[in-house]
């Protein structure tokens, strides 16, 4: 493995595409040390700190929101909003094409079409960044709420609301434009890449939350972190992993035969080969909108129950929703997962499409035929498979809270077992390991996962 890894360096092109990459990730690291100007980041960061104490719910709310936007909102650097408004735009355009009609043409343009929707895109991201950061700058000449500002004095409130506004706003269109650097000249996906090093930037701050009551009681049995809990951990962290990589790498194979033709003294065609269906096919998008609209509920009925503290029912919903994490959370995050997985894979998957394209290339399913019968077919091939897929990411979705609750450990720890985090992180590299084989084999050398019989 050493030796290929060595070899991958070897290559002038690949090992350039690599280190363009490296030195990006590098510089998207290096921004989250650079705070916002005009704030008191210490009173800021005792603030938070004191919040999450007090509200378990809140803390992993704003651990939840920094995943996915590979942010860092709590500090206020000048890429606090992280990427995440490049990725709202992205998916709101997505959606757009489906039902909008001239989205759906440009769609259909090719690479002309696809520049011209990365360009509103790009729009959309721009106004996205004013709004969110505006709205955030003024929560913090606020004091979020605690009735006292973390503005250092003496500085004009508009003056600070405009540059604060632009500086992160300029943080988020910089990371849009690292991503597209290394989509262009690096490799790999670069969003994706962004959002993989923030999650797993917070590994060290993980383990050593776990470690560090080691420090002062010894890994004993029976103790808070006993040696019996590190290795169920560890355990448990590799049969996650094996089992995401699993079900992120199944499919559905459908047999497709192609007709024979002759052309001249020649018969052309007749090769039996396979229609490759994910089982996880909409990726991690249900969760990522199932713990978007979750939170709505939790921000709701916590204001609420600050109105009327002698509502016993809304303090009820809120920690349901909030610190809890019981039963009911877990129920509806079940169930708003599978409505959006199979929304998202009706958005993605047209089986009319793929129906039409096989009629054209003159394939067809044995047993089905071509048009109708072959998207009728396909589609309820694709039913099943997404139920499949859904439950797989419920299971994933769910494990960060089910060990978080049984077994008294941090949230933060427990959201690398499961969840949107890991799902990014396994499917990030695996892309990555496909896309450096492919260099590998355009030059007639084995791939990093070849074994030696493979060869």
């Amino acid at each position: 493995m050493f030796d290929k890894i060595l070899t991958v360096f070897r290559i002038p092109e690949l090992r350039q595409k690599i280190l363009l990459t490296i030195g990006l990730l590098a510089v998207y690291r290096m921004g989250f040390w650079i705070p916002l100007p005009f704030i008191d980041q210490a009173q800021l960061s005792t603030y938070i700190a004191d919040l999450q104490k007090q509200q378990g719910g809140f803390g992993q709310v704003m651990q939840i929101v920094a995943l996915f936007s590979a942010s860092s909102v709590g500090n206020s650097t000048i890429f606090g909003l992280g990427i995440m408004p490049y990725i709202s735009a992205s998916i709101i355009f997505q959606l757009m094409g489906s039902v909008y009609p001239p989205l759906e043409r440009l769609q259909k343009e090719g690479e002309a079409g696809r520049k011209k929707i990365n360009e509103y895109t790009r729009y959309a991201t721009v106004l996205i960044c004013l709004g969110q950061s505006y709205m955030w700058v003024r929560a913090l000449s606020g004091g979020l709420g605690s009735g006292q500002g973390l503005i250092i004095p003496n500085f004009d409130t508009f003056y600070y609301h405009i540059v604060c506004t632009v500086t992160m706003t300029a943080g988020t269109i910089l990371l849009m434009w690292m991503g597209e650097q290394i989509d262009a000249y690096g490799i790999g996906n670069g969003i994706s890449l962004l959002i993989m090093a923030g999650i797993l930037a917070r590994m060290p701050q993980a383990g050593w939350s776990l470690i560090e009551p080691a420090l002062e009681q010894g890994v004993k049995l029976g103790t808070e972190t006993g040696i019996e809990r590190m290795l169920l951990l560890g355990c448990l962290f590799v049969f996650v992993v094996v089992g995401v990589i699993f079900m992120t790498q199944g499919q559905r194979r459908i047999p497709i035969q192609s007709a024979k033709h002759v052309r001249g003294r020649r018969v052309m065609g007749g090769q039996r080969q396979s229609l490759p269906l994910r089982v996880n096919q909409s990726g991690v998008m249900p969760i990522i909108f199932a713990s978007s609209l979750l939170m709505i509920p939790f921000f709701l009925f916590q204001q609420l129950s600050n109105v009327w503290p002698q509502n016993l029912t809304l303090s009820m919903l809120s920690d349901a929703f909030g610190s809890g994490r019981g039963y009911i959370y877990n129920m509806f995050y079940i169930i708003l997962i599978y409505f959006f997985c199979y929304f998202w894979t009706a958005i993605t998957f047209n089986p009319k499409d793929i129906a039409d394209n096989l009629k054209d290339h003159g394939s067809f399913i044995p047993g089905y035929r071509p048009g109708f019968r072959t998207a009728d077919y396909l589609e309820k091939v694709m039913v099943r498979i997404t139920y499949v897929g859904a439950a797989f990411l419920s299971l994933v979705a769910i494990i960060p809270t089910v060990i978080s609750s049984a077994m008294g450990i941090n949230f933060l720890i427990a959201s690398f077992y499961g969840g949107t985090g890991l799902l990014i992180v396994v499917s990030v590299a695996l892309d990555l390991v496909q896309k450096v084989d492919s260099h590998l084999i355009m030059r007639n050398y084995s791939g990093l996962m070849d074994t030696e019989e493979g060869r």
